[in-house]
């Protein structure tokens, strides 16, 4: 039987990254609808469940590969994501609009808040006891539904914060975005 109190455990802390990328990208946006709020919701649940699958099918075999570089990885795809809306504030009037929130930029965020899922799949099935192919998969939409939640609220709990700061929220938010990219290699490094 899985333990379930762990596999909460994981999913809330690998979503915590999805949750803060969520909060900024609300607060950037001028109009956040429900449909935005799912389709992101969506990638960043779909990713979190989906990388540790893939790392427990890469298995131990790849284990020490993806330690090596996964903390490379978030930090060079936040850090550009960042940068750019750093850039991006700078260069706009009030009245523009964000950079659409298009499948490659969602993309590129759900990986980079995710990559270290991947290695997280490689030790699921020891952590939960999901020793069977049937709770690997139980374990892993878990991950995904828990991850979809937090994500889904911390639109709009950003976009809360994004009326309130107004014309700075993109420039917080490329701000943010670089320090959680630096945080997950930070992390890595001296851990």
């Amino acid at each position: 039987m899985v333990d379930t109190i762990a596999l909460v455990g994981i999913a809330v802390g690998l979503s915590m990254d999805a949750f803060a990328v969520s909060v900024t990208n609300g607060a950037v946006q001028k109009k956040v609808t429900p449909s935005m709020a799912l389709r992101m919701a969506g990638f960043f649940g779909f990713f979190q469940g989906f990388m540790p699958f893939l790392g427990w099918l890469i298995g131990k075999a790849g284990e020490s590969f993806i330690g090596s570089i996964d903390h490379w990885i978030a930090l060079i795809l936040l850090g550009f994501i960042g940068i750019q809306m750093i850039v991006e504030s700078r260069r706009k009037d009030e009245d523009s609009e964000p950079d659409e929130l298009n499948v490659r930029r969602l993309t590129a965020l759900a990986i980079a808040t995710s990559i270290d899922a991947l290695a997280t799949g490689i030790i699921l099935p020891t952590a939960v006891r999901a020793n069977t192919v049937p709770l690997m998969v139980l374990s892993v939409c878990l991950i995904a539904v828990i991850t979809f939640i937090l994500c889904l609220v911390g639109v709009w709990v950003g976009k809360k914060f994004g009326d309130l700061l107004s014309d700075k929220a993109e420039l917080l938010g490329g701000i943010v975005l670089v320090l959680i990219g630096v945080k997950i290699f930070c992390d890595h490094m001296l851990g």
